[in-house]
């Protein structure tokens, strides 16, 4: 009359009482390969030499590990359609039995003056996550967030939550991870990894339905420093310091990805807009007056520009036949410089057949011959006396 007891076929007994047990959850037999009924208790209890805080009772419809044929089998094959409508009678069947079971329960523990109801677990809010160390189907219910099917058992009451914190948000990632925080700050929080991003709008939608605050970030963050920071702060959920003056962000509004300085930046636009639209200058204007000002600036630069070669005094023709004369100077230049060595070499030439020529004469006897026909004519003349090219080449 006060709560159920469980006998097993080893002669095992386990005393649930009514007044003990905080949740009850009836999860039937959908796609699963079980139906259970799972009580989730104030205070554990002793099972074996155990203490433990979940008690389930669970019924296998088939076999969790089957046997393969080795040939293949038709769809349209007789027996395999028989086992087909077999597990299917038997899942009914069962479901229908702990449906009603549980009925009953309730109906003796309203009538015995408890309070005791089953909640079934919301099969369309339930997502993929990693709560312990694999994946499971976590699923929310009408006061839990619960995954019951695989051990060890994940059961967040949801009355415990203060703040929900989705980390790795971001355009990139293909999953994010979800942090629940709880009332008691001196505990750290839930968590549950590698959640697909598709199932991001549902379980936020279910927050709001559930009037449970949440934040999102871009990274992963120390959880142990962010409690112990906020379990020693007495004003955490005030928005000034202890002074009463200085303002900061009160409670979980740290947390947020974008803070209160976008929200200022995007009042200060709205004011600037409004200001504008009063003052009668509108956002075409301030356009006009730019490409006036941009218009300006390069009016002065092209008056710079032709202030430089006016002071020059020259323009692009003027510059051009200036270029021309130089080069034909310095082509002139060239010119003269070759022309020196070859003077040169026709001096060095001249010199050298002239000292010739007179070693000529008085090697083959130029003075009887000067003697008999007219000596004075070979006679050397003074210098003073001599042709203009020999005294050039003298100089």
């Amino acid at each position: 009359s006060n709560g159920l007891r469980f006998i097993s076929t080893r002669s095992e007994v386990v005393d649930v009482m009514y007044n003990n047990v905080k949740y009850a959850m009836f999860q039937p037999c959908e796609s699963e390969i079980m139906v259970l009924i799972h009580f989730h208790l104030k205070n554990p209890i002793m099972v074996g030499k155990k203490r433990q805080l979940d008690i389930q009772f669970l019924t296998e419809v088939v076999d969790a590990s089957q046997t393969v044929d080795a040939g293949r089998r038709s769809m349209y094959d007789p027996d395999e359609m028989d086992d087909e409508n077999r597990e299917r009678m038997l899942r009914k069947k069962l479901n229908q039995a702990f449906k009603e079971f549980c009925k009953k329960v309730e109906a003796v523990a309203k009538k015995n003056n408890f309070s005791l109801e089953f909640d079934i677990p919301y099969r369309d809010l339930g997502f993929m996550g990693n709560p312990h160390k694999e994946m499971v189907f976590v699923q929310p219910t009408l006061n839990c967030l619960v995954n019951i099917t695989e051990t060890p058992f994940f059961v967040v009451d949801l009355a415990d939550v203060d703040h929900v914190h989705f980390e790795r948000i971001t355009y990139m990632s293909k999953a994010f991870d979800v942090v629940l925080i709880n009332k008691d700050f001196s505990k750290q929080p839930w968590r549950i990894d590698m959640i697909d991003n598709s199932d991001k709008d549902a379980i936020q939608e279910w927050l709001t339905d559930m009037e449970i605050t949440y934040t999102q970030g871009p990274m992963n963050l120390n959880w142990k420093s962010i409690m112990n920071t906020v379990g020693s702060d007495d004003r955490f959920y005030m928005n000034t310091e202890e002074d009463e003056v200085t303002e900061k962000e009160a409670g979980w509004e740290f947390l947020r990805l974008y803070g209160r300085d976008d929200e200022s930046d995007g009042d200060e636009d709205e004011d600037d807009s409004g200001y504008s639209e009063k003052g009668g200058s509108g956002p075409e204007s301030e356009e006009d007056e730019e490409s006036n000002f941009d218009s300006e600036e390069e009016d002065e630069s092209d008056f710079d520009a032709d202030e430089e070669l006016e002071e020059q005094g020259m323009d692009w023709e003027d510059m051009e036949r200036q270029a021309i004369a130089d080069d034909r100077r310095r082509g002139q230049d060239a010119g003269n410089d070759g022309e020196q060595p070859r003077k040169r070499r026709a001096r060095m030439s001249g010199d050298s057949g002239g000292g010739g020529g007179r070693s000529r004469g008085s090697s083959s006897g130029g003075r009887s011959r000067g003697s008999s026909g007219g000596a004075g004519e070979r006679r050397r003349r003074p210098p003073s006396q001599a042709p203009p090219q020999q005294r050039k080449r003298r100089r």
